[in-house]
């Protein structure tokens, strides 16, 4: 069956790697890969089809694989394991970091140091350093109290991510049929799928009957598309809609449609969310405002200020009452802008909606997010 449409199996030119063939397999894990994400049915039949490969993965579609932990290993040297690489968690000094980033802190910053300074000058240490001190601690309290929530936020986010991905699957190893962690899933292991299962890597269909497969999370098309002997393709992100089968595993991890696109994904970085986007808006606007009436406030008691010393006739001689008095219009100014910006908006939005959720939840109205 495999010698139609003018391919034999002498005329494929692929030549087995050294390593590979060491370990005592006869396809390296490219090529495999290549069979399955191209779909191509001509070197599917140079290598004998279904049967050839797996005999060119030392094993069996009705045994599967052995449980034997040497050659298990060996296996896993040459095709990898079924594991996503994921991005490095930020440490807490990172979130700290980013929350000293804030503008307002930033501002408060100066006013904290111009206190300081004409403080200490004026009334000496540590009399004068009170109201700069004060405002340090305001900020160090500030950030340290939002890196801590973002970070065991993070830390919860992955938690429920480990949860999630505890998948256990039906595979047959040494003739048995038993249940095994996704992550423990090998090339040439044969997996039982059934309505409604995700197909956990790429592979190629074995037996079975009436197995459509739904690819709309991977590909976007929301047809199903039917897969049988003449169509073998099975990429993982994908779920059967009807049917169940047996499938043997080509490529596992990162090798597979699913880890190139997570792989991809995670190179742009994050992205805001449209809610985000429009509350950091909405900020913004506010923040202007009251930068706008800040800055208005500290000209109108600047111009008191020069305009007694006018009378007076002092103009050019500054006393320190007066350079504290400057400090005090400035700080006026900045406490506008930092009472402005509503810093509990993000929060109270987050809260409401996550109040919002639950009440949806209760009320059984769930959503399909495809």
């Amino acid at each position: 069956s495999f010698l139609f449409s003018g391919v034999k199996p002498s005329e494929s030119d692929y030549v087995v790697p050294e390593e590979v063939k060491a370990a005592g397999f006869e396809l390296c894990a490219e090529e495999l890969g290549s069979i399955v994400e191209g779909q191509d049915v001509k070197k599917l039949k140079i290598h004998g089809g279904v049967d050839g490969i797996a005999e060119k993965l030392s094993t069996l579609t009705t045994d599967g694989l052995s449980s034997d932990s040497v050659l298990l290993n060996k296996r896993q040297e040459v095709y990898g394991i079924n594991k996503f690489a994921e991005a490095e968690a930020k440490g807490f000094l990172v979130f700290v970091w980013e929350a000293l980033q804030d503008m307002t802190l930033m501002i408060l910053g100066v006013c904290a140091l111009v206190s300081l300074i004409v403080g200490i000058a004026m009334e000496g240490w540590p009399k004068g350093a009170h109201d700069g001190l004060g405002i340090v601690a305001s900020i160090l309290l500030v950030v340290f109290v939002t890196a801590t929530s973002d970070y065991r936020q993070s830390l919860q986010f992955k938690d429920l991510d480990k949860e999630k991905k505890k998948i256990t699957i039906q595979v047959i190893r040494n003739a048995c049929r038993q249940k095994m962690s996704i992550y423990d899933l090998l090339p040439s292991d044969i997996v039982h799928l059934n309505i409604g299962d995700q197909v956990p890597d790429d592979g190629l269909f074995v037996s079975g009957f009436s197995v459509l497969i739904d690819g709309s999370s991977l590909t976007g098309e929301s047809e199903p598309v039917m897969v049988d002997a003449d169509n073998p393709f099975m990429l993982s992100g994908t779920k059967l809609q009807d049917g169940s089968c047996k499938m043997m595993v080509t490529s596992v991890g990162m090798r597979t449609q699913w880890g190139k696109l997570m792989a991809t994904l995670s190179e742009g970085g994050d992205d805001e969310t449209p809610l985000q986007v429009k509350l950091n808006g909405v900020a913004t606007i506010i923040g202007k405002v009251g930068l706008f009436f800040a800055v208005v406030t500290f000209a109108v008691m600047l111009q008191g200020l020069f305009m007694s010393k006018l009378q007076e006739g002092t103009t050019w001689s500054w006393s320190g009452d007066e350079a504290l008095k400057l400090l005090e219009f400035f700080a006026v100014a900045v406490t506008i802008v930092v009472v402005a910006v509503p810093e509990g908006l993000p929060l109270a939005v987050t809260l409401s909606l996550a109040f919002a959720m639950k009440k949806m939840m209760n009320d059984k109205a769930l959503v399909r997010h495809l």
